[in-house]
């Protein structure tokens, strides 16, 4: 597994300002699933309309890049603070060249951008057609 900094943001139900964070997520070898903040997120390959990933567990739908060097990672038209994990900061501040975080972050503590047991019992498990939820 590999980790990257990432910037994160839901788009389900939200428009430019759903909740948003940095962290260092762990990655699949493929890269097609991302591990951040206690979520598996799996891309939509190039099928979404705003998002680029959905939560495995729920289907909502997130917004999943790299870190802009100007520190500005919302969507222009979008609005909020975005929690960075205390964990990143070191590597936040050496990606973009600053040396004081910017006021639109949030120290935060978020959940470990880990695979859990239970994400790889769902991404290895074949699904029965029940189990099957088409996005819409």
């Amino acid at each position: 597994m590999k980790h990257r900094l990432v910037y994160v943001e839901l788009k389900s139900g939200f428009a430019g300002n759903g909740p948003a964070w940095i962290q260092l997520a762990q990655t699949s070898k493929s890269g097609a699933t991302i591990y951040t903040n206690g979520k598996a997120l799996k891309s939509l390959k190039g099928s979404g309309i705003n998002a680029n990933y959905f939560d495995i567990e729920t289907g909502e739908q997130y917004w999943v890049s790299g870190v802009k060097k100007n520190t500005q990672d919302r969507h222009w038209a979008g609005s909020g603070k975005v929690e960075i994990d205390e964990d990143a900061i070191r590597a936040y501040l050496s990606e973009t060249g600053i040396h004081d975080l910017p006021s639109n972050l949030i120290r935060a503590q978020l959940q470990p951008g880990v695979q859990t047991h239970l994400h790889h019992q769902m991404e290895n498990d074949s699904p029965s057609e029940s189990d099957v939820v088409p996005l819409v």
